[in-house]
């Protein structure tokens, strides 16, 4: 049933598209995407928001390998590699048949170029780690050796992710605001703050993956207005929309809903630098006076599973680790005591846009004023999220905020990452766990990595979230599983 809120926000919906170009109203060629989040630029190189990768992997720009939803791997711009048993070398075969958007040649001097650039000194890109423990040697134009430093199975999957994109030399310091990449894909129009249009790009060496001529992508943060926009045709689908509309749309013979499992954690990220965060006791109080199924219910409408450390059930390695701070008011309230801090404590949440952050402080705030910590919320834009919490303003007590990447635990080993979590015992564990090969062993390692963080309460584990999409019914090719934040423009279509 739409109330007068809904009302207003359709006709508003309503007459945004109506400014759009006349070819997104007539979209048997074309599909519009509504997002929570809009990107703050359009290279997932220099910045870590999630939403960047939702707009161009895949799309404008490529990598070696691709992920698949169910989490495999296939060739993308590689056509195949080889691993050394040592698991530390790969040596990629680069296709042939590739180019950028500016007509610059794809080979193996743009990958070394690409990789050293995500490496280097100067590079802000969030696996900076991770290129900067490889040396890249260009063979031939079309052969690629990686010599890693650390063993890591798991390389071609993060060669498969945004941060691993390819660029083009020339175009990298204006990639932010005019993406060149070698995808099916580049940006027609941007009105920022309102919507952004991708066009199938003529020269792609495969016309026939993009199905699409045009897609067209809505940023909408209010949880109603994604509603009313879907229920107005102005938007086809809307990947990860809020969960509360998700009861609405049941049952509506003219909707899909699809709900993705994820390897996304939602956390409440302490910053370690500030006074009683310090103490191990008072993190611990946090977590024994948090009642994670009642924060799933209120922040994600009951979608998501409770963790005990920065890992979630299905990834390699897992072990459950919620009973070594499981829901205990009396023992939070005895920790508080023991810590000798007095209460009450005065700490600031701040919160980004999305609805699960903004509605799961709410009920956490509640629960943590049962044990003397009195919180402030401060509610913040995304962009004033990533300069003022994450990215070297560190201006923050406690914050919301989903992890999606699917292996992340390396940034417990960096010091200077915005939770500044600084345990010198941790980063021997995780060096230990990089510099070993054996399955068994690594996942054993990996299991005695998630007790570690469990049991020093490094950040309030909350939930792994399942992410809803509404699209219409005859929408095809969205992803029914998130291995990590995309969306596969050039699978889909109407059905």
């Amino acid at each position: 049933m739409l109330n007068r809120r809904t009302v207003l926000t359709t006709s508003a919906a309503g007459a945004l598209v109506a400014a759009l170009p006349a070819a997104a109203q007539n979209r048997k060629d074309a599909m519009v995407l509504g997002m929570t989040l809009e990107p703050t630029g359009l290279d997932p190189t220099v910045s870590a928001a999630a939403s960047i990768a939702e707009v161009t992997l895949y799309s404008i720009y490529e990598t070696l390998t691709k992920i698949q939803p169910d989490g495999r791997v296939v060739p993308l711009l590689a056509e195949s590699w080889d691993v050394s048993p040592d698991l530390k070398t790969y040596t990629f075969r680069l296709r042939r048949d590739v180019k950028f958007h500016n007509g610059e040649p794809f080979n193996a001097q743009t990958v070394k170029f690409a990789f050293e650039r995500a490496g280097g000194e100067k590079s802000t890109n969030k696996d900076k780690r991770t290129f900067a423990n490889l040396s890249v040697q260009a063979v031939d134009d079309y052969t690629v050796v990686l010599l890693n430093k650390e063993i890591d199975p798991d390389l071609p999957f993060a060669l498969g992710q945004a941060t691993a994109i390819i660029v083009e030399p020339k175009s990298v310091d204006t990639n932010a605001a005019k993406p060149v990449g070698t995808g099916p894909y580049q940006l027609e129009s941007y009105n920022k703050g309102a919507a952004l249009w991708l066009r199938k790009w003529a020269a792609y060496r495969n016309p026939a993956a993009s199905k699409l001529s045009r897609i067209g992508f809505r940023f909408i943060s209010d949880p109603a207005a994604q509603a009313a926009a879907l229920l107005a045709g102005d938007v086809d689908a809307f990947p990860r929309i809020a969960t509360r509309m998700v009861a609405q749309f049941k049952g509506n013979p003219q909707f899909q809903t699809i709900l993705a499992g994820s390897r996304a954690k939602t956390i409440l990220a302490f910053n370690h630098r500030r006074g009683p965060l310090k103490d191990v006791r008072v993190r611990r109080a946090i977590l024994a006076a948090i009642d994670r199924k009642a924060v799933i219910d209120g922040a994600a409408d009951g979608f998501g599973t409770p963790i005990g450390s920065h890992y979630v059930p299905g990834a390699p390695g897992y072990v459950d680790t919620t009973g070594v701070n499981p829901f205990d008011l009396e023992k939070a309230k005895k920790l508080m005591a023991e810590s000798g801090i007095k209460t009450p404590i005065e700490l600031t949440m701040t919160l980004p846009p999305p609805p699960y952050a903004r509605q799961g402080g709410e009920v956490i705030t509640a629960q943590l004023a049962k044990i003397g910590i009195n919180v402030k919320t401060q509610n913040v834009e995304w962009a004033q999220w990533l300069s003022g919490t994450y990215g070297g303003g560190f201006n923050f007590d406690l914050s919301i905020v989903s992890h999606v990447e699917p292996f992340d635990l390396n940034n417990y080993a960096k010091p200077d990452y915005y939770w500044g979590y600084d345990s010198k015992e941790y980063r021997a564990l995780y060096d230990k766990l990089m510099a070993t090969g054996n399955l068994a062993e690594r996942n054993k390692l990996l299991g005695d990595v998630q007790r570690f963080l469990a049991q020093d309460a490094a950040n309030g584990f909350l939930y792994q979230p399942q992410f809803p999409t509404i699209a219409k019914k005859n929408v095809k090719g969205l992803w029914t599983a998130l291995p990590i934040f995309a969306n596969d423009l050039g699978a889909l279509s109407w059905g």
